[in-house]
């Protein structure tokens, strides 16, 4: 039987294979690549199945990038899942943590390491692509006093040594994720859950009490708004899409009654999916 591919950015051994683990097990084929563009459009144009992306993080806030990605591409949510974030100090076998003088990571992984910076004033932190990417690149490049932040799974893939594990500065550090399909591919059997949740974006009219009436929609039937998150409007300034979360299923009538709702007050509506919410 053919593996199912899966994309996601980033190297091997990044959070986000994590993510397509917690998702959809081992048995599928892992599909890296370098830029969010580069997963849309490949799903998009049917070179993968369905790809794995980061939407947003319970420190560093939203993936704006991939906010925008899923209005101009045709995608479709299928689930979602919360990875816990684990940010250990990754180095080639052989060097020593006093021997470090740079640790290489994503931006946002470097940002969630500030204590341990501060802690260790000789170690400059160094921006680089991909968490996972900086442990390849040390692995590779093996420069005398460097390291790198980046996942235990990383560390395993690569051959590299864990010199300190759970580095970051909050221990509540969580990545929430989507598993998207494009929209035109074969519906997938609606599994049983316990709770459902409907991501959805519009837009309304510059006038005051628009937003207000948008959201009644949902107030007036009891539907409970997980998430609001305003992005600008391409090409008109200084107005704002509105990408929303609310607890239930699509098909359920209330909600059916509320989407109406929305459409007969909004300029644009869009459902992104309905989907099993995560734990």
């Amino acid at each position: 039987m053919k593996k199912e591919r899966i994309g996601f950015q980033g190297a091997l051994g990044a959070f986000s294979q994590e993510a397509v683990v917690q998702l959809l097990g081992d048995k599928v084929e892992v599909v890296p690549f370098p830029r969010f563009e580069d997963v849309f459009r490949a799903l998009t144009r049917r070179k993968i199945d369905a790809a794995v992306i980061p939407i947003e993080n319970t420190l560093a806030g939203s993936v704006h990038e991939n906010y925008d990605h899923l209005l101009h591409f045709d995608v479709r949510i299928a689930a979602e899942t919360n990875v816990r974030i684990i940010h250990n100090l990754i180095a080639p076998p052989g060097i020593r943590f006093k021997d470090i003088r740079k640790v290489y990571s994503h931006p946002v992984a470097l940002n969630q390491c500030l204590r341990f910076f501060a802690r260790h004033p000789k170690i400059e932190s160094t921006p680089f692509y991909d968490t996972a990417g900086s442990v390849k690149m040390v692995m590779e490049e093996k420069p005398a006093d460097a390291a790198a932040i980046a996942s235990s799974v990383a560390a395993s893939i690569y051959g590299a040594h864990i010199l300190q594990r759970s580095i970051e500065d909050d221990r509540r550090n969580f990545t929430r994720f989507f598993l998207l399909y494009a929209s035109k591919r074969t519906p997938l059997p609606r599994r049983e859950a316990k709770a459902w949740k409907t991501s959805l974006v519009f837009t309304t009219r510059n006038v005051p009490g628009a937003l207000f009436r948008a959201l009644s929609a949902f107030a007036l039937r009891d539907l409970n708004m997980t998430k609001i998150e305003s992005r600008p409007l391409h090409g008109k300034p200084w107005e704002y899409l509105f990408y929303l979360d609310f607890l239930d299923k699509e098909e359920e009538p209330r909600v059916q009654n509320a989407l109406r709702h929305l459409a007969e007050l909004a300029d644009f509506m869009r459902v992104l999916g309905s989907y099993p919410k995560g734990s």
